[in-house]
């Protein structure tokens, strides 16, 4: 029951991973806005998803329709990296980071550095404009995945219930 559950989502988790990781990359790049020499950097959203959906054996997943199912998710992993000071009592330790559900960022393929149209005297290739357009895109299809999960969750909520009968 739980392998079905896992496959109903596993697609949907890892385009929400991947959409998610491209929003960190256009948030930078618009931050980096006025940094002198800073590459704007992206992903193909194709190439990254199918290099997540890879499955051990090297044929490439095209989702839950096909029968292929990834193995199921867990929380997110802490582990230890990061020392705060301590400057009351009641403070607690801060030794530990989250690391990401869906692996390390290096799963999602190579960065790719944006083609300026116009670059700047001091090197940067960040484009505001392209930036904006670009971000606006990935949050729109974002939230549609995240309405597709939550409508297959109302589906599944409605089904149980209901008690089949």
């Amino acid at each position: 029951m739980l392998d079905k559950l896992d496959a109903a989502f596993a697609f949907d988790k890892q385009a929400l991973d991947v959409r998610s990781y491209r929003q960190e990359l256009m948030s930078s790049n618009i931050a980096n806005a006025d940094t002198p020499g800073y590459k704007a950097r992206d992903v193909d959203f194709a190439s990254s998803l199918a290099r997540a959906l890879r499955r051990s054996d090297g044929t490439v997943g095209s989702g839950p329709s096909k029968g292929s199912a990834l193995p199921m998710m867990g929380t997110a992993n802490i582990t230890s990296g990061v020392t705060m000071a301590l400057t009351q009592p009641g403070h607690i330790a801060g030794d530990t980071t989250l690391v990401a559900m869906g692996g390390p960022a290096d799963d999602y393929g190579p960065l790719l550095y944006r083609i300026p149209i116009q670059p700047a005297l001091d090197g940067n290739t960040v484009d505001l404009d392209t930036e904006r357009v670009q971000f606006a895109d990935n949050t729109v299809h974002f939230e549609s995945l995240l309405t597709d999960v939550s409508g297959e969750i109302k589906t599944l909520q409605s089904a149980i219930t209901s008690g089949g009968t």
